[in-house]
């Protein structure tokens, strides 16, 4: 990719990771690129333009920039401000940091979140690969979520059938739920992939920006944050349900969220993210998803026993 970002003047880039959109490079003089596997040059210039709606919330921490988006060869490259600060994540892994300080930032990224309030550019993003914007003028924040899941899971049916006991209760057990959703008055900027990976925090712990929007970002209830960042904590380790209470329990006494919408929200998120990586099912996050409806308050939410 150097010769592509050489081309614009940017000199040369060396690799930092790929993600499920893109991968991206350092370039000098502080800047990032991302070469986007699918996006289009004009979805990525919809991002920007939600980039700069979410500058203008007044976060307590630095939130992504475009400067500008390019096109090679039909693929889009945006080039980005680098932003300062160090893993969360890495820092977790590495164990420099403790797990209350660790639980503390990830609280207050959501509660920052909490104060938003979503603007045009957010209601028009898509989710998840999908070609077109998860909100409609009209439509409820539960109801565009219904619609989700009710995509979502037509899609990748018999892979979820295999895997989900009772699928079709289950399904429809959440839509009846979703029903009774209203959309939150204001709307707030929904992350969707709050997890330690995507929080940078300074030598103190504390957090200096908050990376990788756009995967699952909508205009939606804060909640849907709370509840699936306290899961996204650990998903594999031998510690995952342990950090996965005590974060819950931590968004409901201190931030005020209600328990049964976030058991709900996981089970939107099980259904609707979980062949996102694998249409097959053959990936861990595949079988993360399922495991949600093995849960006993899930379970009872959904009325299942």
């Amino acid at each position: 990719m150097e010769k592509v970002y050489a081309r614009w003047g940017y000199g040369s880039a060396r690799f930092l990771g790929q993600g499920m959109e893109g991968v991206v490079h350092r370039l000098p003089g502080g800047w990032v690129g991302k070469a986007w596997f699918e996006r289009t040059p004009e979805q990525v210039q919809d991002l920007a333009v939600f980039y700069h709606e979410l500058a203008e919330q007044d976060l307590p921490f630095a939130t992504p920039r475009m400067v500008a988006v390019h096109e090679y060869r039909k693929q889009a490259v945006s080039i980005e401000q680098e932003l300062a600060g160090t893993s969360l994540g890495a820092l977790v892994e590495a164990a420099r940091l403790s797990t209350a300080a660790a639980h503390r930032v990830v609280v207050q990224v959501v509660a920052a979140l909490g104060r938003t309030t979503a603007g045009p550019a957010t209601r028009a993003l898509p989710v998840l690969g999908e070609k077109g914007a998860l909100r409609w003028d009209g439509h409820t924040w539960g109801k565009d979520m219904a619609a989700l899941v009710e995509r979502r899971t037509t899609q990748f049916w018999a892979v979820l059938e295999r895997a989900v006991p009772n699928l079709e209760e289950v399904v429809a057990a959440v839509l009846s739920l979703l029903a009774q959703v209203d959309s939150p008055s204001p709307e707030q900027v929904v992350h969707g992939d709050i997890c330690p990976g995507n929080i940078l925090v300074d030598g103190a712990g504390r957090p200096t920006a908050v990376l990788d929007r756009g995967f699952c970002t909508t205009a939606g209830d804060a909640a849907f944050d709370a509840a699936t960042a306290a899961g996204f904590f650990d998903m594999y380790g031998p510690r995952a349900g342990e950090h996965d209470r005590a974060l819950t329990g931590v968004m409901v006494d201190e931030l005020g969220q209600d328990r049964e919408r976030m058991l709900l929200y996981r089970a939107v998120y099980a259904l609707v993210s979980a062949n996102v990586y694998s249409p097959t099912g053959e990936d861990g996050h595949f079988a993360w998803c399922v495991a949600t409806f093995e849960r006993q308050d899930v379970r009872t939410l959904l009325g299942l026993g």
